[in-house]
């Protein structure tokens, strides 16, 4: 029996080149400049509530009891989704069209507030662009290894979810601040969640409110978010030049996009296809996609549960084991 999550040719139609798309599923030039226009009032207006709902939630977990509080972490996992997508967008220099301002607001405001360097992931993440499950995959360790068995992804978002991925990241971000190479980055990092410490204990009045709705969330559920996610974008796929073999494509929903794939980062497929197209167009072009007859039923997951049931297998005895092919 073989078990795969990549789609099988018969299900991958020829039909690139068109009048609309290149052979490699861009836009026509025509076309490419209204789909890669950016809409810089549009992420003004994102950055803003985003730190907007960050504050209002943890105002609301200190003073409106222990219900609240425990909403406020909860929901606080998505606003560390909305952080990374943000700085991914900054990072694809997609946030504003003035590169001075996108540095500046995906750095200082996004970036580090959520404890990334951007610096060292734009690097990284252009080098899964160029080439996802090649030798250079930044992030092949959330990708490979799929289909697993049940019990292993259990244990992994266990991990994810009791802080212990979070602790192995923090001290690597503090250890970074003592290495001559990394120390400008993580001292900036670190400054900047000092900051971010006064402002909550200021609009909260207590001093514990950081550490409880922001350090704390970052630490144990965003970790679980961020792997599902990981796993919903190319676990188990393969290196090939057809981007429908590396990442998969899975309807949207509702409740899907406010948890943990905002500002339509769940439309990964048209991203890979074309990385220069902003978050605010993505539906559009995921929908000419599919006009074209390139993206299909055969090819598409109905929600995020089915692709994570397809990621996972029940257990299995050795024998059985020995006739899988992974």
């Amino acid at each position: 029996m073989s078990m795969t999550l990549v789609p099988q040719p018969d299900e991958l139609n020829d039909v690139l080149p068109s009048e609309r798309l290149l052979a490699n599923g861009m836009a026509i030039p025509e076309l490419r400049a209204a789909y890669r226009h950016i809409e810089d009032w549009r992420n003004a207006r994102a950055v803003f509530m985003v730190w907007f709902w960050t504050a209002l939630l943890a105002y609301f977990g200190v003073h409106w009891g222990i219900v609240a509080a425990l909403a406020a972490f909860v929901l606080m996992g998505p606003m560390h989704a909305r952080f990374a997508i943000l700085m991914h967008e900054s990072a694809h220099r997609l946030l504003f069209t003035k590169k001075k301002v996108n540095d500046f607001v995906g750095t200082w405001l996004i970036a580090y507030p959520a404890l990334i360097p951007i610096s060292l992931y734009r690097r990284s993440h252009f080098a899964h662009h160029r080439e996802e499950f090649g030798p250079d995959e930044p992030d092949i360790a959330f990708y490979r290894g799929y289909p697993c068995e049940r019990r292993d992804l259990r244990r992994r978002l266990l991990r994810d979810a009791v802080g212990i991925s979070g602790y192995k990241n923090f001290i690597a971000l503090v250890g970074a601040a003592f290495r001559p190479s990394s120390r400008r980055v993580a001292s900036s990092i670190l400054a900047v969640q000092v900051v971010m410490f006064a402002l909550f204990w200021l609009l909260t009045g207590a001093w514990w409110s950081y550490l409880a709705f922001w350090w704390l969330p970052w630490m144990t559920q965003w970790r679980v978010l961020n792997r599902l996610r990981a796993i919903a974008e190319h676990g188990g796929m393969t290196k090939s030049s057809d981007r429908r073999l590396t990442t998969h494509n899975v309807r949207q929903t509702w409740l899907a996009r406010f948890w943990f794939v905002p500002y339509n980062t769940g439309w990964h497929l048209a991203h890979h296809v074309d990385m220069g197209v902003p978050w605010h167009n993505l539906p559009a072009y995921h929908r000419e996609l599919e006009r074209a007859g390139y993206v299909t039923e055969g090819i598409t997951f109905k929600n995020y549960l089915e692709l994570w049931r397809a990621a996972t297998t029940p257990a299995v005895n050795a024998s059985e084991r020995d006739n899988i092919n992974f």
